[in-house]
């Protein structure tokens, strides 16, 4: 029988290990920017054209390289930063295992200019799927010269599935921002289509973190600086009312590589506990300086991933130099980092809060006397006494609890509504026969802590989320202006400027007509910044940068999470970020028009997150509770 495995060809197999590596052209500009870091380079100047598509062009003042390194340069598994098993161990470079440009050159055109400062002329590389096409000499700057032409030229199917340019941009700039905080050390400058994007001078970490993310950011930054024998913490984090609702400007670095990892970030929220609320997270830059041996980097293709030997002194460590910085600024209960007893060899029940100090009051302390109260006339102790009764007839009292009982077990006629009959033709609409009957025969409805709403129905009590019940309502109502766009709109009597991160602009102006038709006014007055002339009228009152601000956070998860249209996608968006804003006090008439218009909606049932919104407790299940 003829033998039937066969040797991959190179450039096949070099296609193969391009698909790990090269993702996207973000995965291009990660690499190239990452080698000429390692490469020492002091200035590094990045060109994009159409987002990556046509053009990735990295130039760096760095070491550069000869001849003969240049040319091994491209060969699978050839790099310089190891010889030997155990320097995986002992890495502190941002490559090691010589795939990158392999990778790239497999499925680009690529042009190499390079020159050490001590040679006198460079060299010339060209090189299309793998394949050398021309070597030669030239003249050029010392450093290196990447071009990288026509992204998956020669595999058209992966090029069918890159995103956008604006959502393929957005992962750029992502990639960008991580190199720029890791080496505040080194100039970077960032151009887009011949447009700067960035252009950013070699400073300290907090003038890196200005004039990336914006001025306001320095009134909001609190120095985080803590070191042990086996971990030091550097960096900054931004105060607990800076915290927002918006994910995506918290980053952590290994060694000076970035990292993505859940536990730690949990550290980070655990230190912030009590002082942000619920949904919030706060901007933190964080660069954790271990010894290699402690941790393990190669775990995955794209490197962000890592291990620690030790993860809970890790987190104790981190979550007690968070703490610290911020009780430094009294802005929390103040800790005493010395006292987090020996982490490394604590037990699993060892709780690093057993190092938090109480303040206490000196003896010495007393409250000041109370003032004594001045003499008043007895016209002014009439005033005082009586004061109330102008405003007899302007305030409705609420009714007391013995009240709420005799309206809601004696009087029937006190209690009963008039409720809307509900349209239950939709397919979506899979009420049932019972809850129907149950919904017609309803009474009135009672609010529980601007969160729940109970009414009694016939078989019981029926419990409704609040906050799920909006989001259907607004589900559909924002689904409908898309649909035909007569939006409401509320002209604002001043502009409002909105500054955003360069990562949401791209995505907010792709959906600017979605956004527009539901009452939104807005244009681009620079590349991170908005110009708002008007908001939808139906929003409850609020800032227009927070309403931006979550409104891109929630665009950004869908887009990239749900497989919708735009439309759909926009509708499910708004209506999950607003819905939070109507947990508030809701009057009898109010409750009443919800639950109406919950009834009437396309799926009353479920949130168009597939949460359930309202459930039947039976009387025979009320019963069980107090037996």
């Amino acid at each position: 029988m003829q033998d039937i495995i066969r040797l991959l060809p190179d450039a096949i197999a070099n296609q193969i290990a391009a698909g790990e590596v090269v993702q996207r052209p973000a995965s291009v500009v990660k690499e190239l920017l990452e080698n000429a870091i390692d490469a020492q380079a002091k200035s590094i100047q990045v060109i994009i054209r159409d987002a990556g598509r046509t053009l990735v062009q990295v130039i760096d003042d760095g070491g550069g390289m000869s001849e003969t390194d240049a040319r091994m340069s491209f060969e699978r598994h050839a790099t310089s930063k190891i010889r030997h098993a155990d320097d995986l161990f002992r890495i502190r470079t941002m490559g090691f295992r010589g795939e990158a440009l392999a990778s790239i050159a497999a499925v680009a055109q690529v042009e190499m200019r390079t020159r050490r400062p001590a040679d006198e002329i460079g060299i010339l590389l060209r090189i299309e799927g793998s394949e050398l096409k021309s070597q030669e000499s030239v003249a050029c700057l010392p450093g290196t010269n990447i071009l990288v032409k026509n992204l998956f030229f020669n595999v058209p199917a992966r090029r069918n599935f890159l995103k956008t340019n604006s959502v393929e941009m957005r992962h750029i700039l992502d990639e960008f921002q991580r190199v720029a905080l890791a080496h505040p050390e080194t100039s970077l400058s960032l151009y887009h289509n011949d447009t700067e994007v960035y252009n950013l001078y070699a400073g300290k970490l907090n003038r890196r973190i200005v004039d990336m993310f914006g001025k306001n950011y320095r009134e909001n930054l609190i120095s985080c600086q803590e070191e042990t024998h086996y971990i030091t913490v550097k960096g900054y984090v931004g105060k607990p009312d800076f915290a927002r609702k918006a994910r995506g400007e918290q980053f952590f670095f290994v060694n000076e590589r970035f990292i993505k990892h859940n536990y730690l970030h949990h550290a980070v929220l655990a230190a912030y506990e009590s002082t942000i609320s619920e949904g919030n997270h706060p901007f933190y830059v964080l660069n954790l300086d271990i010894d290699p041996s402690h941790i393990d980097i190669n775990i995955h293709p794209t490197k962000t991933e890592i291990k620690f030997d030790d993860e809970r002194s890790v987190y104790a460590l981190l979550m007690a130099a968070v703490r610290k910085a911020i009780s430094v600024n009294h802005l929390s209960h103040s800790i005493d980092f010395d006292s987090n007893v020996n982490f490394l060899h604590s037990s699993p029940n060892h709780r690093t809060s057993e190092g938090i100090k109480s303040k206490s009051l000196s003896p010495a302390w007393e409250p000041s006397p109370t003032p004594p109260s001045l003499p008043t006339s007895r016209r002014e102790e009439n005033n005082l006494t009586n004061w109330e009764k102008l405003f007899e007839g302007f305030q409705k009292p609420e009714p007391t609890l013995t009240q709420t009982k005799l309206d809601l077990g004696e009087t029937d006629e006190l209690i009963t509504s008039s409720p809307l009959s509900p349209t239950l033709g939709s397919r979506a609409n899979e009420v049932s026969a019972g809850d129907e009957e149950d919904f017609k025969n309803r009474r009135l409805a009672v609010q529980i802590q601007n969160r729940y709403v109970v009414s009694a129905v016939k078989s019981g009590m029926m419990l409704i989320d609040q906050r799920a019940a909006y989001e259907r309502v607004l589900y559909d109502r924002y689904l409908k202006q898309l649909e035909s766009p007569n939006a409401v709109s509320q002209q604002l009597l001043f502009p409002i400027t909105v500054r955003l991160p360069l990562t949401d602009i791209p995505l907010v102006l792709e959906m600017r007509d979605e956004i527009i038709a539901l009452g939104f006014d807005f244009d681009a007055l620079g590349p991170d910044t908005l110009v708002v002339r008007s908001l939808p009228s139906d929003l409850p009152a609020e800032d227009a940068q927070r309403i931006f601000e979550e409104l891109t956070e929630q665009l950004r998860q869908s887009y990239s999470d749900l497989q919708l249209n735009r439309t759909e996608t926009t509708a499910r968006t708004l209506a999950r970020r607003f819905a939070s804003r109507y947990l508030v006090r809701l009057s009898s008439d109010e409750m009443e028009r919800l639950i109406n218009q919950l009834f009437v909606s396309s799926n009353p049932n479920y949130t168009p997150m597939g949460e359930p919104i309202f459930t039947i407790l039976s009387l025979e299940k009320i019963a069980t509770l107090f037996k």
